[in-house]
């Protein structure tokens, strides 16, 4: 079969074909179509500049970055059961906090660099509006955890170890929802119905106390209990147990799949969130990865605090109600105004909170 090429009569002929080869050349670089597309007016949004296909290189040293971390936790720092200090939770808190602005620095350096400093720093920016709306929304989950704690008696000592094997679950459980829901966001109309879902979700916080979740009506803890019987009393860092040559589940393992379960009924929520900040995946994933790794050190540090913020659920759902309105009706919207209305709203309530307390007899 000829392979056809334009004639110098045609219109196109007009154009040397080693230019059309050049063009075309330039087009595959995704730098080149980046700029050609923002200059001929496409949305940010509408590209992905970190598709899966070309860097799972990353995925994968991401993940084997944080599953070393996690086995230093557990088997150094962690090795021994032991009461964890607000001190020794507040210096955790800090190493990832770090951890997740010196990721954010290296990300910018590397974007700004592979599509210039204008995308580097909407990158970056995108990173951390994801990661501060995704840590200040598991300061919700905190009370839920305390309820979990109280709930099934879980001795202070043991309380790490539950919220450690947690974070594995929950680290499995967002890997799915964000490429499910990398895949089911493309469509606008998806997008929408996670706006208004998120609307509503924001509205029922306002109304709905956290404390008031009882754990023994738990899917999971009800499916654990319907197949194994459960032990009376714990039996040290276990959660299996072996008592009359038959198994038994250990409170500290209703205890787990209760934390198992909020975290899947938080996700479905959250993960939504981060989408209506950014298209990309990559930053959806890692946000979510580095909040979720502070998660165990916050809870320690705000364990005894958290019910002094009692005017915090009035922020977060403030937040999900203007993220919510930002993926049905508000997109595109800058994101450093986006982030500027979030810390507002979750600041505010934290000093209204503390200025109300402090008012009270």
């Amino acid at each position: 079969m000829n392979t056809w090429r334009p004639s110098e009569q045609s219109y196109i002929g007009r154009i040397e074909w080693s230019s059309l080869k050049y063009l075309w050349k330039l087009v595959e670089d995704r730098n080149v179509t980046w700029q050609v597309c923002a200059g001929l007016g496409a949305r940010e949004n509408d590209l992905t500049l970190f598709p899966f296909a070309d860097y799972w290189w990353f995925y994968a040293g991401f993940t084997l970055f944080v599953v070393a971390m996690l086995a230093v936790d557990l088997g150094v720092f962690h090795r021994r059961a032991h009461d964890v200090s607000a001190r020794e939770a507040a210096r955790w808190s800090a190493v990832w906090i770090a951890l997740a602005l010196v990721f954010n620095v290296l990300l910018y350096q590397f974007t700004a660099a592979k599509f210039g400093p204008g995308v580097g720093s909407k990158i970056a920016l995108e990173f951390l509006a994801g990661y501060v709306v995704e840590y200040t929304l598991s300061v919700d989950n905190m009370f839920v955890f305390v309820v979990i704690f109280s709930f099934f008696a879980v001795p202070s000592h043991l309380q790490h170890r539950v919220l450690f094997y947690g974070i594995l679950g929950a680290l499995v459980f967002r890997a799915a929802f964000i490429a499910l829901g990398s895949v089911l966001l493309s469509y606008h109309v998806v997008v929408i119905l996670f706006g208004l879902a998120l609307i509503a979700t924001g509205v029922r916080m306002l109304f709905h106390d956290p404390g008031e979740t009882s754990p023994d009506r738990n899917p999971l803890v009800r499916l654990t209990r319907r197949i194994l019987p459960v032990s009376d009393g714990f039996h040290g860092k276990h959660f299996f147990v072996r008592i009359d040559r038959a198994w038994h589940a250990t409170p500290l393992l209703l205890a787990l799949m209760a934390i198992e379960m909020s975290d899947i009924v938080f996700a479905i929520d959250s993960v939504p969130a981060i989408f209506a900040l950014t298209s990309e995946p990559l930053i959806v994933f890692t946000s979510n990865v580095f909040a979720i790794l502070g998660l165990r050190s916050l809870y320690f540090v705000l364990a005894a605090a958290v019910v002094k913020f009692t005017l915090l659920r009035f922020g977060l759902a403030g937040v999900l109600v203007f993220i919510g309105l930002k993926m049905s009706w508000l997109n595109p919207f800058p994101i450093t105004w986006s982030l500027a209305i979030i810390a507002a709203l979750i600041g505010g309530s934290i000093a209204a909170s503390l200025f109300v307390n402090r008012r009270l007899p």
